[in-house]
Parts: structure tokens; C-alpha cells; sequence
């Protein structure tokens, strides 16, 4: 908030001191008419040497630095500020919980699941790491259980029979049971 301004800030802006090496950074927040006028008296190569400001000029400024590689179990690192107080756990809560689903959403057998797979899965009641033999058995349980000519030649019943169908169909040709 800029001093002597009773509006309230909605448009952030970067921090007096620079941005600090680890924990979250203290932005400042300004009302519209002063970040208008904060953007335009900003530079943000204020302080910097000629030889400074022209390395961050160059166009592949900042290829050179090493990046992080992606998670390979579904979910990142926790933050290198993770260790700071967090009495509500929010932050750690969540992390352990994408950990934890993306743990739970893969099979046993390390073998791939489409969403297409999954929800193909949750349509015939099958677990995760079921396998061709269950999948047999259970698509031929709901195929009998729903086919008309089961049912007396009640026809209420089609639509579940036909979302059966697909599900197997889509099953039977995915990689997990090949």
C-alpha cells in the first residue's frame, strides 16, 4: 500500500529489497492509480553495471542455469522454504496428499493406466491392478446380469449393458492387460 492511500491494494508489485533467496517473497500491493504510477518510474536495471545489464540482455539469459527435473511419481518436491512454520499444515497437507494419490492411482505391476482406462475400471467395479481373468469374469457377471433375455425382456437395463460393453471393449485393448 502506498503511504497515505486508503484504497485497497489489489495489483502486486515486486519488493523494495529484491526478491529473498528462500521463503515465500513479500510482495507489496498497490491500489490501480498507484501501480500505474509505480510501473512507470520502474526499471529494473536500477543499480546494475553496464556489463551486468547486458548479460541479462543477451538472448539466451538464463538457459544457463540448471533446472529441476519433473517428479516421477506424480508429485514435486516439497518447497526448499518447507520447513518454515506452518501451524495449519496447509502446505505440507497438500503435498502429501497429491504424493499419496498419485501413489494410489497406479498399478501394482508398474503396467500404464489411461484416464480412459480408469473410468472404463469404475464402470465394471474392478480395482486397479485387476487383471485379464477378472476382467473376463466380471464383464461376462454384468453382461448376463443386465442382457435382456435375463431379464425377461426387460429393456430398463440397455444403457448399463451398452456402458459394460464399451468399458470392456476399451479394457481388453489397453497395454495393463495385454
Amino acid at each position: 500500500m502506498a503511504p497515505g492511500c486508503d484504497e485497497p491494494g489489489e495489483f502486486r508489485a515486486p519488493p523494495e529489497d529484491g526478491l529473498p533467496p528462500e521463503g515465500p517473497p513479500r510482495y507489496r500491493w498497490f491500489c490501480l492509480a498507484h501501480v500505474r504510477e509505480f510501473n512507470a518510474r520502474y526499471n529494473f536495471f536500477a543499480g546494475m553495471s553496464p556489463e551486468e545489464i547486458s548479460a541479462a540482455q543477451r538472448p539466451y539469459a538464463g538457459w544457463e542455469r540448471e533446472t529441476r527435473a519433473f517428479a516421477h511419481v506424480g508429485a514435486d518436491r516439497p518447497p526448499s522454504w518447507g520447513d518454515f512454520s506452518d501451524p495449519l499444515d496447509a502446505i505440507a497437507a497438500r503435498f502429501r496428499e497429491r504424493q499419496a494419490e498419485a501413489r494410489g492411482n497406479q498399478r501394482q505391476d508398474g503396467k500404464p493406466l489411461s484416464e480412459a482406462d480408469r473410468r472404463a475400471l469404475h464402470v465394471l467395479g474392478l480395482e486397479l491392478d485387476a487383471d485379464r481373468t477378472a476382467l473376463r469374469r466380471r464383464y461376462a457377471e454384468l453382461a448376463r446380469r443386465y442382457h435382456p433375455d435375463r431379464n425377461g425382456g426387460d429393456r430398463s437395463h440397455e444403457a448399463r449393458l451398452q456402458a459394460v460393453i464399451a468399458a470392456y471393449q476399451q479394457l481388453r485393448r489397453a497395454p495393463a492387460f495385454a
